[in-house]
Formats: C-alpha cells, sequence, structure tokens
C-alpha cells in the first residue's frame, strides 16, 4: 500500500512523525509492505510554490492508496485565487471524498467527560450542504449583494443524500443496528424533508436496522445527556461538522477524534483537531487522533481490496490504543505525562509483546 504523507502545519510535523512510526511497525509486523511518500502542503507550500496545494501534488496522490493528512492552518487564508487554498478541502472536492466518518466514544483509563460509557460514528456529507465552496462549478455560492446584504445557498441533491444514506447503514449494519437522522425539516422543510425520506428509502435495503430521526438543535441535548442512546448518526455537511466535534469532545478530547474521508475509490485519513500553534514544537501534543485516523485508512484499504491483513492490522493499532489509554500511557492533556515522541515509542512496545 503506498500512502502519501502530508505532516501539515503546527504540531502536525510531531504528530504525524509518531503515526509514520506506527505505521512502519505495524507493516513490518502484519507484512503490509506500506510505503510511506512526504509531500508538503499548508504554509510551508506556501512558501516554497506560492500555493498551499498544487495540481502536481494532486496528481501524486491519485497515483497512491490513500493520503494521511496532518492538521492545517486554515483561519489566516485568503483568497484561493491567489493560492491560499484549504488544502483538506481540496482533497475532499477533488477526490470526491463525500462520507466523513467520525467515530467518538469513552475510553476505560481516562476521566469521562459524561456518565455513560458510549460508543457512536457521526456521518456527515461531505461535498455539499451549507459549505459555500463545494456549492457551484467555479467560485462560492456565498454572494455579497450590498455591503449591508449577504446571500449563502445551500445545495442538497439526491445523489449524495443516498450514497452517504448507504455509507451509514452499512456502518449500522455491523454495529449495533441503530440509525438517527439528523436535520431541521422544521424549518429546511423541503431540503431536509428529501434527506430524510432518501435516508429511510435507503433504510428499506437494511430491514433490521433501527431507524429514528432528531431535529438538530434537540440532538445536540440528546447526544450531551445520553449519548449512549446512538450508534450511528447520519447528517448533512454542516450539522455534521459541528456535532461531531461535540462528540468527540464528550469522548475526552478532539485529540482522541479519528476520522476517515472516504469515497469509491480513494480515502484520507485526517486527525479531527487544528495546527494548535500555541503548542507546536513543545513535543505535548496528542497525536492518537493520527494514529486512529491511520488504522481506519487501513480497514478502509482492506475492506475495498479484501485483504484480511490490513484488517487485523488496523484492528490491532485500535486494541493497542485503547491498551494504553487504559494504562495511562496518554499525553497531558487527557491526564498524563507522556512526550508527543514517547507514545510512539509505547505503541511500538505494546505491539512487540502481541503474538
Amino acid at each position: 500500500m503506498k500512502i502519501v504523507v502530508i505532516p501539515g502545519d503546527g504540531i502536525g510535523p510531531e504528530t504525524m512523525a509518531v503515526c509514520d512510526e506506527v505505521l512502519l511497525s505495524v507493516s513490518k509486523r502484519f507484512e503490509l509492505n506500506i510505503e510511506l511518500s512526504h509531500e508538503s502542503a499548508g504554509q510551508e507550500s506556501l512558501k516554497k510554490t506560492g500555493a498551499t496545494v498544487t495540481t502536481e501534488l494532486l496528481e501524486k496522490v491519485k497515483k497512491a492508496d490513500g493520503l494521511m493528512l496532518g492538521p492545517m492552518s486554515t483561519l489566516e487564508l485568503g483568497q484561493a485565487s491567489k493560492g491560499e487554498i484549504n488544502a483538506s478541502l481540496f482533497f475532499r472536492k477533488n477526490l470526491d471524498l463525500y462520507a466523513n466518518i467520525r467515530p467518538a466514544k469513552t475510553y476505560p483509563g481516562l476521566t469521562k467527560r459524561v456518565q455513560q460509557d458510549f460508543d457512536l460514528i457521526v456521518v456527515r456529507e461531505n461535498t455539499e450542504g451549507f459549505y459555500a465552496d463545494r456549492n457551484v462549478e467555479s467560485g462560492s455560492s456565498e454572494m455579497l449583494i450590498t455591503p449591508d446584504v449577504v446571500i449563502s445557498l445551500r445545495r442538497i441533491t439526491r445523489h449524495c443524500c443516498e450514497r452517504i444514506a448507504r455509507s451509514a447503514f452499512i456502518l449500522a449494519q455491523n454495529r449495533k443496528k441503530h440509525v438517527t437522522i439528523v436535520h431541521k425539516a422544521n424549518v429546511l422543510k423541503i431540503a431536509d424533508n428529501m434527506f430524510i425520506d432518501i435516508c429511510h428509502q435507503v433504510g428499506k435495503e437494511f430491514p433490521d436496522v433501527r431507524i429514528d430521526d432528531f431535529i438538530v438543535d434537540a440532538m445536540m441535548a440528546h447526544v450531551v445527556r445520553a449519548p449512549d442512546q446512538f450508534d450511528v448518526i447520519v447528517t448533512t455537511n454542516m450539522f455534521g461538522d459541528i456535532l461531531s466535534d461535540l462528540t468527540s469532545e464528550l469522548s475526552g478530547s478532539l485529540g482522541l477524534a479519528g476520522t476517515l474521508n472516504a469515497g469509491i475509490d480513494f480515502a484520507m485519513g485526517q486527525a479531527a483537531h487544528g495546527s494548535a500553534p500555541d503548542i507546536a514544537g513543545k513535543n505535548i501534543a496528542n497525536p492518537f487522533s493520527q494514529i486512529i485516523s491511520a488504522a481506519m485508512l487501513l480497514n478502509w484499504y482492506g475492506q475495498k481490496h479484501d485483504s484480511k491483513s490490513f484488517i487485523a492490522a488496523s484492528q490491532a493499532m485500535e486494541q493497542i490504543t485503547l491498551e494504553l489509554m487504559k494504562s495511562g500511557q496518554v499525553t497531558p492533556d487527557v491526564g498524563g505525562n507522556l512526550k508527543t515522541d514517547e507514545i510512539a515509542k509505547a505503541f511500538i512496545k505494546q505491539l512487540q509483546m502481541k503474538n
């Protein structure tokens, strides 16, 4: 498996270095023959090439089997026409990575933010919705009509609703067989009612999966109060972006939140958190989000190619992550005292102890 690795900005190079060590150790242990090809995007690329991400890099990624993307600094980005491009959006759009899959759960050994243990997944549509930068062929769907009037358009299509719904039901089929649809159909009556209807239509293909739905604002309260009542949550882009950060934080920290952006032919593992420039270079950043994302990428590849070795490697990565958390071998943000690079050593030691 050939993986393009883009460390990213801020703490990205530190957390990705740990992920590299973990991937290469797992590759050796399970004989996966993983090849890592390091490329630059973000602020480093902007200084070198005049653009945060280039079409040449996209072509390299397309020739690989997967992509690992580190956190990117996006707040200071200006006009895309000047090369200041959101790299995450760039790859999601150009590789048609329509499913953003964000698991969130409580971990034994770590302080819980809620009383109940829970294990859920937010499945978020990734390519349309309230995001103005992916709704029209050229430019933005957000328009400045007068200096005092802005109109922002939202696009919802049957095609995108069907495929994100199917992704959710496939996941639920192999979990607790429960899909929750999150929407705002009481206000967005046409678009969100279409989304709900399509989810139910796809759900007929999975008769043993239970379906319910919640208005998004009510869902926020329900998730905080009783996250254990949910299994797979499917929703549109903006709602999913907000909800997945909430559920990740309930699990303990965004630093524990893995993400897979998946399409039909390609997938990208991506840390859920930002570049955290305030702690960059201090060797205290939490690398588990990156490791969990890498495990999800290996599992996606294993499922796609029917490879038991890749699936087993992914499961081993998840299990070792759980063992490290349970034993308190974590970074300070979640109550431990290990440095960022020490997580790699602890992980590899645990891997070597397995038969």
